[in-house]
């Protein structure tokens, strides 16, 4: 793998970590590849018994990649349905790890960055970190992270930031449920570690059973409204307000949404 690195130690703990810092860990084709690739790997591993997502750099993840953004924005419905499809099955093969999975943000996150962060049972993150949902200042919309922001959220948290573009701090995330917990970025590491030690105490099959349980009895994402959600964006796409937001961006110019 090149855009993802996975570690698995002798001790139980796999790591996954997002390996593209040159490119602030922007969601490309080979990244989501990449991604399933490795939580399919650790799901399949009986040793792993907790799974830490990760990032290098500085940035947790910047949405999706420019380059792939622009080969869609010339792509026809069924082939940016499929390439849309990559990040949904990677966010699924996330979710659907056996194994608790913690998520360590070091960074910002933006876009489907937001999606890496919802996947995870648990999530810290440092104070300083930004977020957003910046689809809709594109013309677009958060759709293929949406059924796991709203599942993770709730659909009045939710309301608050999924279709403003609102940048927002770690406080306001902890407090949306976006993240378990905020900390000065010298504590991450160590607040991580704790979240890590009390399920190597636990016994390994007790707890991937309490997380299927905990999953039966709080509802999963269906994949009946992923299919929505990724037919809803290959509808959004379509719009005219699409073609101009995205095409504003490339440009470096203002949407025409945007006043002055």
């Amino acid at each position: 793998m090149e855009e993802v690195r996975l570690e698995m130690d002798a001790g139980g703990v796999a790591r996954i970590a997002l390996a593209r810092s040159d490119k602030h860990n922007a969601m490309s084709a080979r990244m989501m590849a990449e991604l399933e690739e490795a939580a399919e790997t650790v799901a399949e591993s009986d040793g792993i018994r907790v799974v830490v997502l990760e990032a290098d750099g500085g940035t947790f993840c910047a949405g999706g990649d420019l380059a792939w953004m622009r080969a869609q924005f010339g792509m026809d419905r069924a082939t940016r349905v499929r390439e849309s499809s990559r990040i949904a099955r990677a966010l699924a093969a996330l979710y659907a790890l056996p194994q608790p999975l913690i998520g360590k943000v070091q960074g910002n996150a933006f876009g489907g960055g937001l999606g890496l962060i919802s996947v995870c049972d648990v999530a810290v993150g440092v104070e300083t970190a930004k977020f957003a949902l910046t689809e809709v200042k594109l013309g677009l919309i958060p759709a293929n992270i949406g059924p796991y922001v709203v599942h993770r959220l709730g659909a009045t948290q939710a309301a608050r930031v999924f279709m403003n573009g609102k940048v927002f701090d770690g406080s306001s995330a902890v407090g949306l449920g976006l993240l378990s917990s905020a900390v000065p970025v010298e504590d991450l590491e160590d607040t991580v570690e704790a979240e890590i030690t009390p399920y190597l105490a636990c016994a390994p099959g007790a707890v991937r059973d309490a997380k299927r349980l905990m999953r039966d009895l709080a509802g999963e994402v269906r994949e009946q409204d992923v299919v929505m959600a990724i037919e809803a964006l290959a509808d959004r796409w379509e719009t005219q307000e699409a073609q101009d937001g995205i095409a504003a961006f490339f440009d470096k110019r203002r949407a025409p949404w945007v006043d002055g």
